[in-house]
């Protein structure tokens, strides 16, 4: 009868152990998604809250706006600063007008030496000014012409004459008409940024003009040494 007993108790407690195994089993399977509500509900929830995908999209907002605020000059501006750019933008235009022409007309290779430093540091100053103008909401363009307007005239910009006198010569010719162009058209950009200096309230347009004032003065007294050997 206690042999019974013991064989009774045996099997309920394997029943038992049976039953709490596939417990324990159907747990799992819910767990790892296999089956059950609340797991879905719970795994929705995570894409869905602001600690997930919104927040990297949020921050690669974030790092764009930074980008666009950095191409228009960020920080408080005033009118020295636009005017200096909109004044820069064709003052640097024409110098790279003036470089064009050395193609196939320059002979001495420090004016062609000089001709591609201008080159590679104007064209990249005309964008950062045009990004600060647009970042700004003001136009490229003020109106004004080789000599002036509203009182703000234009230092050493070539009138269509100079130009058509520079593109009728070629080799020296070329070189010392070029020289003494580029040095009435450097001292008149210097000028501009000068006043900048001055009265400009932007940090990074009064950093541009500490270049262009740093650049162009040395490349005023490389031409006039050139000039002196021409």
């Amino acid at each position: 009868m206690r042999s019974f007993t013991r064989r009774t108790a045996r099997k309920i407690a394997l029943v038992g152990a049976a039953t709490a195994t596939g417990l324990l089993l159907t747990a799992c399977g819910t767990d790892d998604g296999t089956s059950g509500t609340d797991h879905g509900a719970a795994s929705a929830a995570p894409s869905g809250s602001p600690s997930a995908a919104p927040s990297a999209s949020a921050s690669a907002s974030a790092s764009g706006s930074g980008s666009s605020d950095a191409s228009a000059a960020p920080g408080p501006f005033n009118d020295a600063d636009v005017m200096f750019a909109q004044m820069m933008i064709p003052h640097h235009e024409q110098a790279l007008e003036m470089a064009e022409l050395a193609e196939g007309r320059a002979e001495d290779p420090e004016i062609r030496k000089l001709v591609t430093a201008i080159e590679q540091a104007q064209d990249p100053e005309i964008q950062k000014m045009k990004a600060w103008l647009k970042g700004w909401g003001k136009p490229e363009s003020a109106g004004h012409g080789a000599g002036g307007a509203g009182g703000h005239g234009m230092a050493g910009m070539m009138s269509e004459q100079d130009m058509k006198d520079l593109a009728a010569v070629k080799g020296k010719a070329f070189d010392r008409t070029f020289a003494e162009l580029m040095i009435a058209h450097h001292d008149g950009a210097v000028d501009m940024a000068k006043d900048e200096q001055k009265n400009g309230e932007n940090p990074t347009a009064k950093a541009l003009a500490d270049d262009v004032v740093r650049t162009q003065s040395d490349e005023v007294a490389a031409l006039k040494k050139i000039l002196d050997r021409l």
